[in-house]
């Protein structure tokens, strides 16, 4: 594994919270929170001591991965960006954004809504909107525009296509994330590998999906991490 832009000479093997969070459900999400586990064997919660598990390897298609690391290696929650012009509210309530007629190169995003203190976060809100195949958004109705919640884990799942470009900016997915009776996180995400990626006055390298090859389909991930 590739230590990412943003982890100069970083171990290629650590496993770092980032990367697991970028990886979101390429790994699974039990391994994710054994990665947000503190260094102090004994950590304060609600006036309870809690013992942490010992963070134990863990076996991937790609072959043997170091352990875990503790959760506190330094990350910060998940960057804003613009919400840009192009927001619509009230969206419909749905994980699929396919539809009839609509063209374009499928792609699955998965991944999970963590807080700071690595624990998943249930029913946070996700709402996503994007452009179309060839880079116009709808402003009429909800093509390409939907919101859901995650599951008991802190899980979601899109199902949409890989946005189009359009002048001055790259691929982008745009996204509210918001824990339940918290502030909204407003933000975007982006596609490794995209040669607009530099001429975009908006781009974040940390704000990258971890991108798979499924084929015809793209399978990617990307895991927030809230201020709660």
């Amino acid at each position: 594994m590739d230590a990412s832009p943003h982890e100069p000479g970083g171990d290629p093997s650590r496993l770092t919270r980032r990367r697991l969070l970028r990886l979101g459900m390429a790994v699974p999400v039990p391994l994710v929170l054994a990665a947000c586990e503190p260094d102090d064997p004994t950590v304060q919660s609600g006036g309870a001591t809690q013992t942490s598990a010992a963070a134990s390897a863990t076996t991937t298609a790609g072959g043997q991965l170091s352990p875990t690391p503790a959760c506190d290696d330094g990350d910060d929650p998940t960057p804003e960006e613009t919400e840009g012009p192009f927001f619509t509210p009230n969206s419909p309530q749905r994980t699929s954004l396919l539809e009839p007629g609509l063209t374009g190169t499928r792609l699955t995003l998965t991944g999970v809504v963590l807080s700071t203190s690595c624990r998943p976060v249930e029913r946070a809100l996700l709402d996503f909107w994007q452009a179309d195949d060839g880079g116009a958004y709808d402003n009429q109705g909800f093509r390409l525009r939907g919101h859901q919640f995650t599951d008991a884990k802190g899980r979601y799942r899109l199902e949409t296509i890989v946005p189009g470009l359009y002048t001055g900016r790259t691929r982008h997915i745009h996204v509210k994330v918001q824990a339940p009776d918290r502030p909204v996180l407003t933000t975007q995400l982006y596609f490794p590998g995209e040669p607009s990626n530099q001429r975009d006055g908006l781009f974040r390298p940390e704000l990258q999906v971890e991108q798979r090859d499924g084929g015809a389909a793209r399978q990617a991930s990307f895991g927030f991490v809230l201020d709660v």
